[in-house]
């Protein structure tokens, strides 16, 4: 059987990588707010101010976020197993999150956010992604 790589699968490993970021930006601006950082938090004003008044604490959070999904980035393109599941984790826990909230009655968004992560997740547990992940790769492949 041929060692293809998936469609898509390049930008579900940048999506991880771009997922480090953002939790990084805001882990620093959560930890060290009031700088000229927070001008991102314009498109989430209300998301924002909920964080901060949890404190330090949304900051350290966000930092273990952004190194799993740094973590999940790295493994993804060399096709590590444990990154595959750490992602698929992360997308279903993001994605219960938003159902919780939309289901609570918080942000009508979140809504939207169920079905990227469903859509997330239905690629993710394709059969031919979750193979890609199964097949013995030589050490020099990484």
């Amino acid at each position: 059987m041929a060692n293809r790589r998936p469609h898509g699968f390049v930008l579900i490993g940048l999506f991880f990588a771009f997922g480090a970021a953002a939790a990084a930006y805001a882990a620093i601006t959560l930890l060290f707010p009031g700088t000229r950082l927070d001008v991102l938090w314009t498109l989430n004003e209300r998301g924002h101010a909920g964080l901060l008044g949890l404190g330090k604490v949304a900051g350290s959070l966000f930092i273990l976020l952004s190194a799993a999904l740094l973590a999940t980035a790295v493994g993804w393109f060399r096709r590590r197993r444990w990154a595959w599941m750490l992602g698929v984790t992360i997308i279903a826990l993001n994605a219960a999150g938003d159902a919780v909230n939309v289901a609570s009655g918080g942000d009508r968004r979140s809504g939207i956010g169920v079905v990227v992560a469903g859509l997330l997740l239905f690629y993710l547990t394709r059969r031919g992604v979750r193979e890609y992940f199964r097949r013995q790769q030589p050490e020099s492949a990484c």
